[in-house]
This record gives structure tokens, C-alpha cells and sequence, in this order.
């Protein structure tokens, strides 16, 4: 890929309300994100009625409730995402979201996504890699939370049943990440594990790390973003506002025009300054005719527009066929 693909994470931060999902739609737009992305779940096949919530849920909520009573005041359901769909065509950024379920691939599947961004947390769920190879969609695989034989397991599924394209995320499954949990060189190991295009979904706080991770060769960087990071929620806590977005965007656009095509040599721009920079050999006094060149006679100085001081050796011993002034050019 010639630059990053860039995910605006707006996943459940839009809170259950379809006019807070189209307003990430249109941030996301404005602040230069190719991709918008969501979350779509069936609650009954998603969590059981017994499953507690993480601790960084509890912490960024600032109350204990059951995954599911918290979901059910996240989610949209499938006939908004059917409108939000539209409305990002509309818009003219593309839609993805992310499934946490069978019944939710097959809907997003007839919806028209193009590809799947399968989160850390279905990466060892069976059933659920089978359906999303069966498809033979492009694959977006996030690896918080897995070791490397459960990432070599998944792809193995992944490709045993259908999914040819396969691009791997590194991930750290905490909400913020600490930078000293950031791993980045991790990324660098799955690349050369698995000899797969490799990106990085982040959950630091700020813009640093996601930029650093396209200057390693990430070519797709997926971030969370809120329109208000003060809105309850277990993510918007950890996610950027729309002026850090479009901060990000630039500054990874910007890195990525300065990697260049890694070919060393001068540009047009350089060349004009090589007289005003480099050297020449030039009279370091007087000199007289007939005189022998010697270190006491020549030196090198700016500008550098005669005798390269790579001809050194070859001047030293070489007799002054005219005058030379102190800090005239030395011609032979």
C-alpha cells in the first residue's frame, strides 16, 4: 500500500443513538479517516446474562453492571445500520463494522461490507472464524490479548476455509494502553512470523504511537475517536476527539511523505547549495608562479565551485602556473 489505511474507531461511542452515529460519521469524514467503523452485535448470541464487565469498563463508567444491561444502552440495531450505511455513502466515507457474531456477519455480510475487521477477542472463536472465511472477504485480524501460536491457529482457520487476504493488527486489549505496554516491535515480529501486511489498532491516549507505528510500516492504523471524551461510556475515555483525529492524520500523511522511496541521493533542491556548502582547494597566501603546491600554501574553503579537496593529494606537489591571492581558487 502506498500510504495507511486509517480506521476512526467510532465503535459503541456513539452511546445507542443513531444522531450521535452520524455525527462520528461526519467528523470522521472531516478529519481525513478513510474508513469509519462500528459495532454491531446480536446481545443474545454476543454475552450471556452472567458475564461481568472488564475492569476498565467498570473504571471508565464508574459503576459495576453485567455486559449485557451496559450493551443494551451501546448498541444499534440492525435497521439503524442500515440507514447508517446509507448515510455514509452519502457522506462519502466508507462504513465498516466490526461483528461479534455469527447472526452479525451474515447481516453486515448482505449489508455490502467489503471486508472484516474481526476484533482480539474472536481471534480463538471457531465458529466465528469459519463464517468470516466462508465469505472470502479481506481480513483485518486484531491480536490484543493472544500469544502467537493462538494468532498462527486463527490465520490457519482463516485460510483453510476461504480468507486469502489477511492483515494483522497488533493490539494491546487495554483501554487506555500505557505506552510501556505498547510493544511496538511486536508488529515487526508478525510480519516476519507470518510474512503478512501488518498494522496496529491503538488505545494509547494522544497520537504518538499510532504515528511512530506507520514510520515501522503499519499500513493500517485503526483509532478510537469521540465527539466528546467527557460522555459516559467504557470508551470514550480512550479515545481521541475530533481535533486529535485530524492531528493524527496529518501527522502520519506527513511521515509517510517524508519516508520517501528510500533511494539515497540528492535532491534537485540539495544541488543548488552544494557551492554554498561544500569546498574547494584555494591559496591559504599568497602565491608566486612557480611555486610548488604544499600544505603550507593551500588550504580547503568555502565556496565550492573549483578544486574538489577529494583532488587533495593530487594538487600537493603540482607547481602555480600563474599568481594566486590568499583565497583565490587553485586552478592547475
Amino acid at each position: 500500500m502506498e500510504r495507511a489505511l486509517i480506521i476512526a474507531e467510532a465503535g459503541v461511542n456513539h452511546n445507542g443513538d443513531i444522531n450521535v452515529a452520524k455525527k462520528l460519521v461526519l467528523a470522521a469524514k472531516e478529519c481525513g479517516a478513510d474508513i469509519v467503523k462500528f459495532q454491531t452485535a446480536d446481545l443474545s448470541s454476543l454475552v450471556s446474562k452472567y458475564a461481568m464487565m472488564a475492569d476498565y469498563q467498570k473504571r471508565n463508567i464508574g459503576r459495576e453492571t453485567n455486559q449485557r444491561d451496559m450493551l443494551e444502552k451501546l448498541m444499534l440495531s440492525y435497521d439503524e445500520f442500515i440507514e447508517l450505511y446509507s448515510f455514509c455513502n452519502k457522506a462519502g466515507i466508507r462504513f465498516l463494522s466490526t461483528p461479534f457474531d455469527i447472526k452479525s456477519i451474515k447481516f453486515l455480510k448482505d449489508l455490502g461490507c467489503s471486508f472484516w475487521k474481526v476484533p482480539s477477542g474472536e481471534v480463538t472463536n471457531l465458529p466465528y472464524l469459519v463464517e468470516i472465511a466462508k465469505t472470502h472477504k479481506p481480513v483485518i485480524l486484531s491480536t490484543g490479548m493472544c500469544t502467537m501460536d493462538e494468532i498462527e491457529e486463527a490465520v490457519k482457520i482463516l485460510e483453510q476455509y476461504g480468507s486469502s487476504s489477511i492483515t494483522l493488527l497488533h493490539c494491546t486489549t487495554e483501554y487506555p494502553t500505557s505506552f510501556g505496554h505498547v510493544n511496538l516491535k511486536a508488529m515487526l515480529s508478525l510480519y516476519n512470523r507470518f510474512l503478512k501486511p501488518v498494522g496496529y489498532s491503538d488505545h494509547t491516549e494522544g497520537i504518538e504511537i499510532p504515528v511512530a507505528a506507520v514510520a515501522m510500516g503499519a499500513v493500517v492504523i485503526e483509532k478510537h475517536f469521540t465527539l466528546d471524551r467527557k460522555m459516559e461510556g467504557p470508551d470514550h475515555k480512550a479515545s481521541l476527539e475530533p481535533a486529535g483525529l485530524k492531528k493524527m492524520v496529518k501527522a502520519i500523511r506527513n511521515v509517510e511523505a517524508a519516508l520517501g522511496n528510500g533511494i539515497k541521493q540528492p535532491f534537485p533542491e540539495e544541488l543548488k547549495n552544494r557551492v554554498a556548502a561544500r569546498k574547494s582547494i584555494v591559496a591559504s597566501r599568497d602565491i608566486c608562479k612557480g611555486e610548488v603546491f604544499d600544505v603550507d600554501n593551500i588550504t580547503t574553503k568555502r565556496p565550492g565551485n573549483g578544486i574538489s579537496p577529494m583532488e587533495w593529494f593530487n594538487v600537493l606537489g603540482k607547481t602555480a602556473k600563474k599568481d594566486f591571492k590568499e583565497d583565490e581558487l587553485v586552478e592547475l
